[in-house]
């Protein structure tokens, strides 16, 4: 299982098309501070139809889109 597998889930359960997750939230959720390694982890996100648009790191957000 995935470190951001509960992130996924959440992500999918909302059932939005555009969502912008603060980084704390993905530690509230996840139970793990985001890191480097998301970079690699975000890869995993497009099997559950969705994708990492941007990650702002001045803002400390994630966008995250559905894919069309």
């Amino acid at each position: 299982m995935s470190k951001y597998e509960r992130l996924w889930k959440y992500i999918v359960d909302s059932g939005q098309d555009q969502l912008t997750i603060p980084f704390s939230a993905v530690e509230r959720i996840t139970g793990i501070p985001l890191d480097y390694s998301f970079l690699g982890y975000k890869k995993e996100l497009l099997d559950y139809g969705y994708q990492v648009d941007h990650i702002f790191l001045k803002k400390q957000e994630i966008q995250i889109s559905r894919i069309k």
